[in-house]
């Protein structure tokens, strides 16, 4: 193992050019009291910046043993996201080379989920639908905001310029008590009260 040791103002990596090469493993002390393992993603020269990827003892086992972990079987790994750290080599009191590994950002290599990808885009685009079906079309502001009270304590949707409250009661324009129309006489009632009571909120506030 190579060791470079070295106050902050020295600047240790500005003489460990080849330990800082894209793939190494570092134990790294700083001078502000930080020890830990990373690899180096990025060394860029003119800043004296490290890119550096935060390692945990089971991740640098990983790293350094490939090996030993393709005889046990194990064909991938999923673990925590990456922790990223930008740190000047000014500020690396001293470093251990603990061993070389292949090129973290080698696109041959890098895995990517696509099947939790196609997850996260699937919930993005429910959530997108599910807040363009809130917003009323052709509808005044206050229409818009009589329905998001409403939807704080009843389900609601729009039909049109319509608000349908439990899929059987409807509040038409102007969006009174007297609007309401449809459902059960139980829920019709309800659906008054709850928008009377609103429209005071609504009018206490200014909203009409």
């Amino acid at each position: 193992m190579d060791t470079n040791s070295g106050g902050a103002a020295s600047g240790g990596a500005a003489s460990g050019g080849e330990e800082f090469a894209v793939g190494c493993i570092l134990s790294i002390k700083t001078t502000l009291g930080d020890e830990f393992d990373a690899q180096v993603i990025a060394f860029d020269r003119p800043s004296n910046i490290l890119v550096l990827h935060i390692l945990s003892d089971y991740f640098n086992f990983i790293v350094l043993f490939p090996p030993i972990i393709a005889q046990e079987g194990m064909k991938s790994v999923s673990g925590p996201r990456r922790n990223i750290r930008l740190l000047k080599a000014n500020y690396i009191k001293e470093f251990v080379l603990l061993g070389q590994a292949e090129d973290p950002l080698d696109p041959m290599k890098c895995y990517v989920d696509l099947n939790t990808l196609q997850s996260r885009e699937e919930s993005a685009i429910r959530q997108a639908e599910m807040e363009a079906e809130r917003i009323g079309v052709g509808v005044t502001p206050q229409a818009q905001s009589i329905f998001d009270a409403l939807s704080k304590t009843l389900p609601v949707r729009w039909d049109k310029t319509v608000i349908v409250v439990m899929n059987e009661v409807r509040v038409g324009s102007p969006y009174l008590p007297e609007s309401v129309v449809g459902g059960t006489p139980a829920a019709n009632d309800r659906v008054r009260k709850v928008l009377e009571l609103e429209r005071k909120r609504l009018q206490g506030r200014g909203g009409s």
